[in-house]
């Protein structure tokens, strides 16, 4: 069933921007350049501001990582960013920071903050890439992150944010369910490899804006990263028919868009896609899962 959640308040336009970001291995200064461009977009009429996946830092190597790593409660980017918000009164939303969950285990978590400095919600990025890509290059971000359990959305003035991080957009049964609960937009903040991103980044962003009948908004990071790293960029504000409102490139940028929360209602009610989902079953299944667990059993 469909939660319909009306637009919360009269106001049904809002500008949102996307923050752009190459982030590096050291904590302050991404927090420095990530500031200068958040004031950017809030100076150019922006009320939700989103910025990419690990906005506070990007290291691959373990140690280096752990070695920058704190709780959410000690964290400083966390700090900056609440008062970021507060002092520009702006819903600020960080895509995601390594926040330190445990003695060997990081959170990929993102934040959503509020104009007076205070966190919405939080939410732990349920789907870790652990891929390996043509040329040798490969992810296991299972080694070091813990994964999140729980999907989340939260209100904003316009109406609801679902929130996901990267790797998530390919799991379309995540947007489904967001939209269903309600959400009018969708986050996808993320750290794309440039390879997979070529391939994929727009075709994903814009199927599961077209599925949902969702606005999307995916800051990106983008180009060769101090640690070797090359991520697609390409920030996208995708509307609720597919549409491509506003790209960035793969520089440090900022990408601002107009946002019509109407626009929502008008493209479900065009394809009630997501009124028309029935439950099946696929023919053979059961029977061969409970082959394959008596199987399991008996070795």
């Amino acid at each position: 069933m469909i939660e319909e959640v009306p637009v919360t308040g009269t106001q049904t336009k809002f500008k949102a921007a996307l923050v752009q970001l190459r982030t590096g291995k050291s904590v302050e200064a991404n927090i420095a350049s990530a500031s200068k461009l958040i004031r950017e977009a809030k100076e150019l009429g922006a009320e939700y501001i989103q910025t990419p996946e690990m906005t506070n830092i990007m290291e691959q190597g373990r140690d280096g990582l752990f070695a920058s790593l704190k709780e959410e409660e000690r964290d400083d980017s966390l700090a900056a960013f609440r008062q970021l918000a507060r002092d520009l009164k702006t819903y600020l939303h960080i895509g995601s920071l390594a926040i330190k969950a445990s003695h060997d285990k990081a959170a990929n978590r993102s934040f959503l903050i509020d104009r007076a400095g205070e966190i919405v919600t939080r939410y732990d990025k349920i789907h870790l890439f652990d891929v390996q890509l043509a040329g040798g290059e490969s992810y296991r971000e299972s080694n070091t992150y813990k994964p999140g359990e729980i999907a989340v959305s939260a209100d904003l003035p316009w109406g609801r944010l679902g929130l996901t991080i990267c790797y998530d957009l390919r799991f379309p049964a995540l947007y489904r369910a967001l939209a269903s609960a309600g959400s009018h937009f969708l986050a996808v903040p993320a750290a794309f490899t440039k390879q997979t991103g070529e391939a994929h980044w727009h075709v994903l962003q814009r199927a599961r804006a077209i599925e949902t009948g969702s606005f999307v908004f995916a800051a990106a990071q983008g180009g060769r990263h101090e640690n070797g790293r090359d991520t697609f960029g390409h920030s996208l504000i995708v509307d609720p028919w597919g549409r491509v409102l506003a790209e960035g490139g793969v520089d440090p940028s900022v990408v601002i868009a107009e946002i019509d929360v109407e626009e929502v209602g008008r493209a479900r009610a065009r394809i009630p896609s997501l009124e028309h989902g029935r439950r099946f079953e696929v023919a053979g299944t059961a029977q061969e899962h409970s082959h394959l667990h008596l199987v399991g059993k008996a070795s």
